[in-house]
């Protein structure tokens, strides 16, 4: 099949790709037909890699994809090949590992250089039409790859060869078992402690990211090790986050990143990854400190989740662009004479709660934050202040929006349908649940006649196979629906997954699994999928699943497995802890999975209310009616539990303790 010359993105699923298909650019979608053209053609490719809600895309795109005369080069010298990220991650780790391993710092755009053969030998990520920011312009990066290319291509195609090889090694690799042991979540929680901003919370420097598995490491050691700072460096990022400008105040999420080191000025895309797992952080701050700031910000991101970041049929968007009528974070900025017209004499009542901040030498317009006097008058005045902020997004509402990416990511879902389920019970609200039902109920919907899984969705469109870590996610969530819910249905769906992830993804020997589908026919190398990105990797939601649902289901088999593949994984985890703390975080719950089956009156409930205010990301939780005589959950040594009066058995691996008849002693035992 020969492709046209032509722009090819206009029938793709990636919002991002169809906002490049009125490009003058011949772009095509990463495909085994877009291959084939280049080893047809022997042109190099050149591959562009971004998302939809990424301020630095949209300027490359302005610049140079909308050009005429840049577009004539690329047509001329290469096949333009145009990946999403989100959609594609497989094809971005593999293309940003080469690139890391050139020296060069990594971001998005991702601007490579391939061989034929899909191989890269050079790459950069943004790169300007015109030379400035000590950066060549894109014409002359162009042309010099061109020139490189027809001068020396034997000696870039044996560097290539050499680059695809050290990637392979890095992220394909097979390495010999770790023990198991309880020093590798210490050890790596002790170095991400000691590179904590400790007045401002999160990493030091700038720019700063919420890095949930590195907060998750350090929340696992304070419950396995009893360790408090650790527990105090998460609670004090999360409040520092949630009252600096990261967080918008006025229709609540989080942005991705700040750009400076007090968590000021945002990066204003908001990512749906980021705000799941904002929720089940905050979600575990809550039930520690009982501090209602907590609360407050989990129950406005929520909404703002549920009004804005829906789709038809209750899944879940995945972004919302930072950008509006061409202007990052324009949508979310106010003056204070903006502020003063929309709330009149209510105004000084929203100054004691908020501030307009700027950094030095600031051009545009402040940032509204919360200094901790402002958040605790806030917490004083609950309910007149989220009345202000409700009038200062009616006004909002009538500005001109930043997009949205509406495409519905399984793995992303996943990872929220888990936050609202274990928000839901916390907070006794049910249309959290029933929201988290519907986003579950949306992505099984879409898999295909053979029961599989796609990746991506949008409208009635959907990208198969599905990657290893949207089988994962959507296992976890299964497990938190059936703890929230009783639904065994849900349990018989998990195992599904799974039984999915070992036909299609398990490596030869049983060890492990790829990102991608055996059957995936487009992969230059089949990754593992070990390392972290701004979520905790595939491998890592894998083991977690694995040692879920054996906990909640009592399968031994399933419990031997996941410590299978956690002792390969950790093997494989220990030249780069850093980059894989979600595995490490997994590995601590293969080694202490804790199960709480409760027998309890389900119209009048005694124990399940004082687990639902005392979540535990090492826990799962099983309610059995009083008097029921059917099929039971068994405790380890295949106990089964009498169901004849109310009790509640808490156990760790292979042993529990004395059966719990009073509420009040659980939950002494459950906040231990």
């Amino acid at each position: 099949m020969t492709l046209p010359a032509a722009n090819l993105l206009s029938d793709e699923t990636s919002p991002y790709l169809r906002q490049h298909s009125h490009n003058p650019v011949h772009w095509r979608a990463w495909s085994p037909e877009s291959l084939a053209e280049a080893e047809k053609t022997q042109k190099p490719i050149l591959l562009s890699v971004g998302y939809a809600a990424c301020h630095w895309c949209h300027v490359m795109a302005h610049e140079s994809f909308e050009s005429e005369d840049i577009a004539a080069v690329m047509n001329r010298l290469f096949v333009n090949i145009k990946v999403d990220r989100e959609e594609r991650p497989d094809i971005d780790q593999i293309y940003m590992a080469a690139l890391t391993a050139m020296g060069e710092q990594g971001g998005w755009p991702l601007t490579m250089f391939l061989t034929p053969d899909a191989k890269p030998f050079w790459g950069g990520t943004y790169f300007p039409k015109e030379p400035r920011y000590g950066r060549p312009g894109f014409v002359q990066v162009l042309e010099a790859v061109n020139k490189a290319w027809q001068e020396k291509r034997e000696s870039l195609a044996n560097s290539a060869n050499q680059l695809q090889a050290h990637v392979s090694a890095r992220l394909a690799t097979t390495q010999p078992p770790a023990q198991l042991s309880g020093t590798q979540l210490k050890s790596l929680a002790e170095g991400v402690y000691g590179m904590i901003d400790q007045e401002a919370g999160g990493l030091r420097g700038a720019p700063k990211f919420p890095n949930a598995p590195f907060m998750q490491t350090l929340w696992l050691n304070w419950l396995a090790n009893g360790v408090e700072p650790h527990r105090d460096a998460v609670i004090n990022s999360l409040q520092h986050m949630l009252r600096g400008g990261i967080y918008d105040h006025v229709g609540g999420g989080l942005a991705r990143y700040s750009t400076d080191a007090e968590w000021l000025v945002p990066h204003f895309e908001k990512m749906l990854y980021d705000n799941a797992q904002l929720l089940r952080l905050a979600n575990w701050a809550y039930a520690a400190t009982g501090n209602e700031l907590f609360r407050i910000r989990i129950e406005e991101t929520i909404a703002w989740l549920l009004r804005e970041m829906r789709v038809e049929g209750g899944g879940f968007a995945s972004s919302l662009d930072a950008d509006s009528e061409g202007e990052e974070g324009l949508f979310y900025i106010w003056d204070k004479d903006e502020i003063e017209a929309a709330l009149r004499g209510d105004a000084p009542a929203f100054f004691e709660a908020f501030e307009l901040a700027a950094p030095d030498n600031w051009e545009g317009k402040p940032i509204i934050r919360q200094t901790p006097t402002q958040g605790r008058y806030e917490l004083a005045h609950v309910g007149e202040t989220a009345r202000l902020k409700q009038r200062l997004l009616d006004v909002r509402e009538q500005r001109v929006r930043p997009g949205r990416d509406d495409k519905v990511l399984a793995d992303w879902n996943g990872l929220l349908i888990t936050a609202l389920a274990e928000c839901g019970r916390t907070f006794g609200r049910s249309e959290w649940l029933a929201a988290a039902e519907q986003a579950f109920n949306f992505v099984v919907a879409h898999a295909d006649g053979s029961a599989r899984l796609p990746h991506s969705i949008l409208g009635n469109r959907a990208l198969f196979p599905a990657l290893s870590s949207d089988y994962a996610a959507m296992t976890n969530a299964a497990v938190a629906l059936f703890e929230a819910t009783g639904n065994a249905a849900y349990l018989e769906q998990g195992q599904k997954f799974l039984a999915a992830l070992d036909r299609w993804y398990s490596d030869a020997d049983g060890t492990g699994y790829f990102l991608t589908a055996s059957d995936s026919a487009d992969v230059p190398i089949r990754i593992r999928g070990d390392v972290d990105e701004a979520i905790p990797s595939a491998t890592s939601q894998i083991i977690e699943a694995m040692v879920r649902l054996a906990s909640v289901t009592g399968s031994i088999e399933l419990q031997e497995k996941a410590w299978k593949v956690a002792e390969h994984a950790a093997g494989r985890a220990t030249r780069q802890q850093y980059g894989q703390a979600g595995i490490v975080n997994a590995c601590a719950l293969v080694l202490e999975p804790m199960k709480l089956v409760m027998v309890d009156d389900k119209s009048a409930p005694q124990f399940i209310p004082v687990a639902n205010r005392c979540p535990d990301p090492r826990r799962v939780d099983i309610f059995v009616p009083l008097g029921a005589d059917g099929e039971l959950p068994s405790l380890p040594g295949d106990v089964l539990p009498s169901t004849t009066k109310a009790g509640a058995y808490l156990c760790t691996g292979l042993s529990c303790l004395p059966t719990i008849t009073d509420p009040a002693e659980l939950e002494r035992a459950l906040r231990r």
